[in-house]
């Protein structure tokens, strides 16, 4: 039983690195705007294939935490801001007239 165990943990290990590849390149291809239709089925694949490794594993007895530990996911870049969002306040807004009297 602990063999297969084990077999199961090197197997989530494996597919989680392939998953975080696939989409890092999923997301090149989506900033590109090229079709990624194919790396999204695959990656979905690799998730049922995922999910019933991890019923199989948690039914065996194992609930240790299975960890990666030389994964480097690059971020995305965050959107750039508009350019009436970086100028100064007095230059975005007109200035407010004070109606007097009122």
């Amino acid at each position: 039983m602990d063999n297969r165990i084990n077999e199961i943990r090197r197997t989530i290990r494996a597919l989680r690195v392939s998953m975080l590849e696939a989409e890092a390149i999923m997301r090149e291809r989506v900033d590109r705007d090229q079709d990624c239709s194919f790396i999204a089925e695959e990656i979905l694949k690799m998730r049922s294939v995922m999910s019933l490794l991890a019923g199989e594993r948690i039914a065996l007895g194992d609930d240790e935490p299975i960890l990666v530990t030389c994964l480097y996911a690059p971020r995305r870049r965050p959107p750039r801001k508009p350019v009436a969002d970086r100028l100064p306040q007095s230059v975005n807004m007109p200035a407010q007239r004070v109606a007097a009297g009122i």
